[in-house]
């Protein structure tokens, strides 16, 4: 049985289910630890007679009164931090200073919009014609659907919903099926903090059961949605037919590239806080890197001494730096990618298979792994494997380098250390990425930086900041002659 069933919001109203979904805690998987309901394809249409019926309402809430909702439901994640940390380590993995942080991250999103809903939503523009006054404004753009991941369960709906519902729409929120408490703990201070019935609907259940009503509604103006690439892909050939928006945040082939003349302690520290954070469960987590040939072998032992240093084991165990994967599933298909390399001609230089002992056996670990020897044919240094596995690769010249960096599908970020400005921006131009960094790690973006890849890593629409708010808008053309 499961230990704690939470209701879902839809409507204003918390409301259960014929039947529930169990959800489990990968550091133990023999029993689950939760349950959430599972609806029907009729509770999900209900879900969205209420966004419809919201808009109406909240399209024409005072700005001002929507940033007082948003700040007070980003101090309620705040006083009950302690509690949606717990739920984001438990369903999630992750250690309880990452889950922390997630939590506290959510708050900074509803805060930051909160201060963009009183902003100005348009401006005035020169006309040809005489005694013409006009300008553009911007304008919701009705129900959006947001569908998020596991690896950020709290995070991700937070990046979502925020400027999604400070622009004045309505939205219907899929949590995935793995780790639904964290959004249900957002909507729950959202509710709390006075969001009108309706403007905010969660969706739990199984997918296979519930995907049509969700995706086939005819009142979805835009799809929000952030995971694999497969089904990135079917969900925007699915929506073109009927031009409804699609926002991709994708996949990720990160690489980070060590010249020569780095630090290569600050380099060493950096790479392994970017490769092997949360789990390597992060889409812009490293997993290449690329190292000037003539400091390899130093890099490598710098690198391996912090990675044999990492200690394994359960999120909510204070002194362990990386936590388990997410699901069985999860771990043994990066068990298999791990495989898959060693028999294509890698060398495990540390790690490469799941720990033994009696803390493990029951959980999803893999331990952080470093290859070595990895060559561009190899599947490893192509597919993304969304786990605590990092390849290494020498270069000689920065041109070199840079054209391995962009020898990939995907564009999320890279980075690039070391002392030389001038090399330092040439990688910047050169690279194909959305996102780069110089010295420091490829992810942990402010909510006001924007976000998103390039090529197979995303569409064109950004997340976070003021960028965020283009795809959740449109924007109207007015034209006043008043003679003259």
């Amino acid at each position: 049985m499961a230990l704690q069933s939470m209701e879902t919001l839809s409507g204003g109203r918390w409301v259960g289910a014929d039947s529930w979904v169990d959800v489990y805690d990968p550091t133990d998987v023999r029993e689950p630890v939760a349950a959430v309901p599972a609806l029907s394809p009729e509770a999900v249409t209900a879900a969205y007679d209420a966004a419809e019926a919201a808009f109406g309402v909240w399209k024409r809430t005072s700005p001002f009164e929507r940033a007082k909702v948003f700040t007070r439901a980003a101090a309620l994640l705040r006083e009950r931090a302690a509690e949606i940390a717990e739920a984001v380590s438990t369903e999630n993995g992750k250690t309880r200073a990452e889950a922390r942080g997630e939590t506290e991250k959510a708050a900074d999103f509803f805060e930051y919009y909160a201060g963009v809903a009183r902003e100005g939503y348009g401006t005035l523009i020169h006309d040809v014609r005489p005694g013409t006054r006009t300008s553009f404004q911007s304008e919701p753009i009705g129900v959006v659907l947001a569908i998020t991941p596991w690896n950020d369960p709290l995070l991700t709906p937070a990046r979502k919903l925020a400027p999604a519902l400070a622009a004045g729409n309505t939205a219907i929120l899929k949590p995935a099926t793995e780790t639904p408490m964290s959004a249900l703990h957002l909507a729950r201070a959202l509710h709390d903090a006075g969001l009108p019935a309706g403007v905010l609907n969660v969706v739990t259940g199984r997918t296979g059961l519930i995907s049509d009503a969700l995706l086939d509604d005819p009142r979805i103006t835009a799809v929000t949605f952030t995971g694999s690439n497969q089904v990135g892909e079917t969900l925007r050939v699915r929506l073109a037919a009927r031009n409804v928006r699609f926002q991709g945040e994708l996949g990720g082939k990160n690489a980070s590239v060590v010249l020569a003349d780095a630090d290569l302690e600050a380099a060493a520290t950096a790479v392994v806080a970017a490769s092997f954070g949360q789990a390597g469960q992060r889409c812009t987590a490293t997993s290449r890197v690329l190292v000037q040939r003539e400091i390899q072998d130093a890099f490598a032992e710098a690198l391996r001494v912090r990675v044999a240093a990492l200690r394994l084991g359960s999120g909510r165990d204070a002194d362990v730096n990386v936590g388990p994967l997410v699901s069985p599933g999860h771990r043994d298909g990066v068990l298999a990618d791990i495989d898959r390399a060693v028999a294509q001609g890698a060398k495990i230089d540390v790690g490469g298979a799941a720990p033994e002992g009696e803390e493990y056996a029951n959980g999803c670990y893999v331990a952080p792994t470093v290859l070595a020897g990895v060559t561009p044919e190899m599947d490893v240094w192509r597919h993304e494997v969304f786990g605590p596995v990092v390849v290494l690769r020498a270069f000689d010249t920065q041109d070199e380098a840079i054209e391995a960096v962009n020898d990939s599908d995907f564009g999320l970020a890279a980075a690039i250390f070391t002392r030389d400005l001038g090399a330092a921006h040439r990688f910047i131009e050169a690279v194909d990425c959305g996102q780069v960094a110089v010295n420091t790690t490829t992810s942990g973006w402010d909510v006001h930086h924007p976000f998103g890849g390039f090529r197979d890593s995303g569409s064109a629409f950004k997340e976070q900041g003021s960028e965020a708010l283009r795809f959740y808008t449109r924007v109207k053309t007015v034209a006043i002659h008043y003679g003259g």
